[in-house]
């Protein structure tokens, strides 16, 4: 935890820095809502078929879910929301003809049933 879902269209997978992203986005979150950069796992889930508002191929987006333990306040997940969406244009090369819509969503985790475990592979 935090686990963190990132889709973006398959017109953006050149100009898409994913690697870089993650790896500034792992401590920015820490610090931003009190974890560990260890707890920070993201995914990316590249989509090639999509349709955004009228359609147009010109049209890019980039979304971002972080889902994390509830509890947090409203303010601290605004703050979080604002911080990645500042942070993905430096993660994007420019793209001329491209409109890239970015988005970022904050959910929560149930902190009662939630469970983790971090163990060598094969060791159980």
């Amino acid at each position: 935890m935090p686990h963190i879902t990132v889709d973006y269209t398959g017109n953006l997978a050149d100009a898409f820095d994913r690697r870089g992203f993650a790896t500034a986005l792992h401590p920015l979150v820490a610090e931003l809502i009190d974890t560990k950069v260890e707890a920070c796992t993201t995914r990316f889930r590249r989509s090639d078929e999509y349709v955004l508002a009228d359609g147009a191929p010109e049209r890019a987006l980039v979304l971002v879910r972080a889902a994390i333990l509830s509890g947090r306040t409203c303010e601290a997940k605004a703050r979080l929301s604002e911080a990645v969406l500042e942070l993905l244009p430096k993660h994007l090369a420019p793209s001329p003809g491209l409109v890239v819509q970015t988005a970022v969503d904050v959910v929560d985790l149930d902190r009662a049933s939630y469970r983790s475990r971090t163990e060598p592979a094969g060791e159980r």
